[in-house]
């Protein structure tokens, strides 16, 4: 009982900061996540500023370069699949009735006895569900100038945090390392440089899967005749970086288009190129690619993106792999003692993610933790 309650009361502590720290982060949900936004943006073009400036390019230049490289890549990619979509949204919509008057066809003369009575009172309550809806879409259309305004002015916090990060990355940590106390210095700076290289690993991985993903099924429906193809490559491409429910929701896109456009057979077809994709990633490359890099386990994984995604939505799913994998890295390297002075060499194997992130003993400390 001694045992249990020492636990309970240390346990309710840790839970109550816990909370307190997610209301936080939901009121500055605004602010947090274009901060969030710009440590990923940093984690993959910082080692690109590096490489540059070790050919002899000034540092200045090398910022540029990654910056202005950065927005006319995703620029690129939105202003063609966007092109894509509007120059075939008309067709699409036309497709889109014929392919419910074919569906309709096929459901009055299946076995299943369907009249044209049940699809009109299915019809109509559809009609009459949106229409009882339709304050929420009004409030919606209503609040669209402040969320787009919300959504600039937090692309441009995101676009000058990444800046300095990439200009002043180095001195911004060691401003936020000082704010704590001198003995635990050593152990924040290590467990820092540890997740920002796992941080930096997750970053390049889920883009090479992300472009494994796109054109594995932009490819499928390229050959499948299936119109589209491009924004649907694109979507995929985007919508990877939410695992699980990224890659169902424009696999699903992709079928639709199929089924529209080319019919039944040719959206089963789709279908399975989707599943085949998505073992593909799901069996090969998360294990052996994402494993190797974040070492997080599958399931962890599945349960990381549920609790993003019930707690902050889209936001929560896109953040929480990264979240989990940095703060299990944190956590070990605290664990190890690795950061003490007298610790011994770590026992992990080479290719141990834990192995990689461990920094060695920084300049600048003493041996009791003080500058």
């Amino acid at each position: 009982m001694r045992l249990a309650a020492a636990w309970s009361w240390r346990l309710l502590l840790v839970g109550a900061v816990l909370a307190v720290v997610i209301f936080l982060v939901v009121q500055l949900r605004l602010i947090v996540i274009p901060i969030l936004v710009a440590v990923l943006l940093g984690a993959l073009l910082v080692p690109f500023v590096t490489f540059l400036q070790r050919h002899r390019w000034p540092k200045w230049l090398a910022v540029t370069v990654a910056m202005v490289g950065t927005l006319a890549f995703v620029g690129g990619l939105l202003t063609l699949g966007i092109w894509q979509i509007v120059r075939g949204a008309s067709d699409l919509a036309a497709q889109s009735v014929v392919a419910w008057t074919d569906i309709k066809a096929a459901l009055l003369a299946s076995p299943l006895h369907i009249t044209e009575e049940q699809l009109s009172q299915a019809f109509a309550s559809i009609v009459q569900t949106v229409q009882q809806d339709s304050g929420v879409f009004v409030t919606g259309a209503l609040s669209l100038g402040s969320s787009l305004g919300h959504f600039l002015a937090g692309m441009l916090l995101a676009l000058f945090a990444t800046l300095f990060i990439l200009i002043d990355g180095r001195g911004i940590w060691q401003w936020v390392v000082r704010i704590f106390p001198r003995r635990a210095r050593r152990a924040v700076d290590g467990a820092g440089t540890a997740g920002f290289t796992t941080l930096q690993n997750f970053v390049k991985v889920q883009i090479l899967v992300a472009t494994i993903d796109a054109i594995g099924i932009g490819l499928g429906a390229f050959f499948l005749g299936v119109p589209l193809a491009i924004p649907i490559s694109i979507l995929v491409f985007l919508g990877s970086f939410i695992p699980i429910v990224g890659a169902v929701a424009t696999g699903a896109l992709a079928v639709f288009v199929a089924l529209v456009y080319n019919g039944w057979v040719i959206a089963l077809i789709m279908l399975g190129v989707v599943l085949l994709v998505q073992q593909v990633e799901g069996h090969v490359l998360q294990p052996l690619i994402m494993g190797t890099a974040v070492k997080v386990h599958p399931l962890a994984v599945v349960l990381a993106v549920a609790a993003g995604s019930f707690l902050a939505g889209i936001p929560g799913a896109l953040f929480a792999v990264p979240v989990a994998a940095c703060l299990n890295v944190i956590i070990t390297y605290i664990a190890s003692g690795a950061w003490k002075p007298d610790a011994p060499p770590l026992t992990e194997p080479p290719n141990s993610a834990l192995w990689h992130t461990v920094p060695q003993k920084r300049p600048g400390y003493s041996q009791d933790g003080n500058e």
